[in-house]
């Protein structure tokens, strides 16, 4: 999820990178773009993206089916005999349009903001892939590749932020569309089963639309887990940590200041993978193989405006409203 960006790291930049050192070179932009590859093609990332449909729709007719029958909606227990049911009925699948549909275009508006963005600007970027993957949510999220440099911190603000803010417009409406189709119940305890757990945002919807209901002792519909899914890939694009969004936007307002604050955030999923949840310890590994060092834009000392130090400040509010220490917990 978010965007990848090619940077060089020594040595003669290559077409469409950005070089560590302050020599002289030109931006690859839109007019300018070099040939593309087969996997960087359209019917390509089409192909990635219709994959991705089938294996969210399997998902999400399971989870339909839980949700039906009061059970946890996430579990590992999905036998031989589903799939054979699924291949007799096919038209099973419907089920899963509900969670399908709401995921996939949350995940679309997120990679959208980033690449219409890129558009704007005249960056060069490739379209969202998507990565279809035999998962508790039917995919590994989606990614574009950024593959020509920032001018300024402008633009880098731009790009970064525009991702974060165009999946939680979207995921919002879905989950209060769901919190009202919620079931105010316990489900059912089974073992292997897992539980979500409730962010903020999601704590404060419930309570200003169902009232009396616990948001702790809900069974969420699976447009709700489809939006909960979202708001956890925002959470996670807007740590404040290298080139994520958030350190994208951290660099944007800070420039080379940004870089205790995010060495800090990522030493702070050390302890919260112990403590809290050990996915923390993997993305950690995640973010040290990326790389912590943010490349330097072109213009460095473009100033941002206040504007954009406001919309810093939502991301900032944002992440707080997403941002979940235990995000799951197995039954």
């Amino acid at each position: 999820m978010g965007d990848e960006s090619q940077f060089g790291r020594s040595g003669q930049p290559q077409v469409g990178e950005i070089p560590w050192s302050t020599q002289t070179w030109v931006p690859v932009r839109w007019g300018q773009r070099p040939r593309e590859r087969w996997y960087n093609s359209l019917p390509f990332h089409l192909a990635l993206f219709l994959l991705t449909v089938l294996t969210t729709l399997i998902v999400g007719m399971h989870i339909e089916l839980n949700y039906a029958q009061n059970l946890p909606v996430f579990d590992w227990d999905v036998s031989l005999a589903y799939f054979r049911e699924l291949w007799h009925h096919p038209k099973l699948l419907v089920l899963g349009v509900p969670f399908s549909f709401t995921l996939l275009g949350i995940l679309l508006a997120h990679e959208l903001g980033h690449y219409l963005t890129c558009r704007h600007y005249g960056i060069y970027a490739t379209y969202p892939y998507f990565i279809p993957a035999p998962t508790l949510i039917g995919t590994l999220g989606a990614f574009i590749r950024i593959k020509s440099p920032m001018v300024n911190r402008r633009e880098l603000f731009d790009v970064g932020i525009s991702g974060p803010l165009a999946g939680f417009v979207l995921a919002i409406p879905a989950l209060i569309l769901a919190i009202f189709l919620t079931k105010g119940a316990m489900p059912a305890t089974l073992p292997d089963s897992i539980s979500l757990g409730k962010p903020l945002a999601v704590i404060l919807l419930t309570k200003l639309f169902r009232h009396g209901i616990n948001p702790a002792e809900v069974i969420f519909h699976p447009v709700g887990c489809a939006a909960w899914v979202g708001l956890f890939a925002t959470a996670l694009n807007l740590l404040p940590v290298g080139q994520l969004d958030g350190g994208h936007i951290l660099y944007a307002v800070l420039g080379d200041k940004y870089r205790n604050i995010s060495r800090g955030f990522f030493l702070v999923l050390l302890p919260l993978g112990i403590f809290c949840w050990y996915g923390w310890i993997a993305w950690a590994v995640i973010l040290l193989f990326l790389g912590l060092r943010h490349p330097k834009v072109v213009e460095p000392v473009e100033p941002l405006g206040r504007k954009r130090k406001i919309l810093a400040l939502v991301a900032a509010l944002i992440l707080v409203l997403t941002f979940l220490p235990t995000p799951f917990r197995l039954q």
